[in-house]
């Protein structure tokens, strides 16, 4: 089996709150596959859908990887987002985040050329 891609879901309350949020967050409108999933790609590969299932809400994780995580944790900041743990160290930088539904987002920048392929 060759694995092409991959392509992360987060289960929320509302879709429709929620896919406002994360348009902010990620900066565009993604689009409707159908109408209970919001969805974006990504110019280096990958992709994200937020999709309704209140039963599943805040028990999600994924992560982003961005090339300036400060420009991220000012956006945050703007929108009234407390960032929760931050590490940095010779190859990575991170900082966590809750959407409003209490899923888990882990921002990364990759500092070490060889983790940012």
């Amino acid at each position: 089996m060759t694995i092409e891609n991959a392509l992360a879901s987060v289960a929320v309350k509302d879709v429709d709150k929620s896919a406002a949020w994360y348009a902010e967050l990620l900066g565009s409108r993604g689009h409707r596959p159908m109408p209970e999933v919001e969805e974006w790609t990504f110019p280096r590969g990958g992709g994200l859908q937020v999709y309704q299932g209140a039963e599943h809400a805040g028990n999600c994780s994924f992560m982003l990887a961005v090339s300036d995580i400060e420009a991220v944790a000012r956006k945050l900041a703007a929108m009234g987002v407390q960032p929760g743990n931050r590490t940095s160290n010779e190859r990575v930088k991170t900082l966590m985040v809750q959407d409003p539904d209490g899923n888990s987002i882990a921002i990364a920048e990759a500092l070490d050329p060889a983790l940012a392929r």
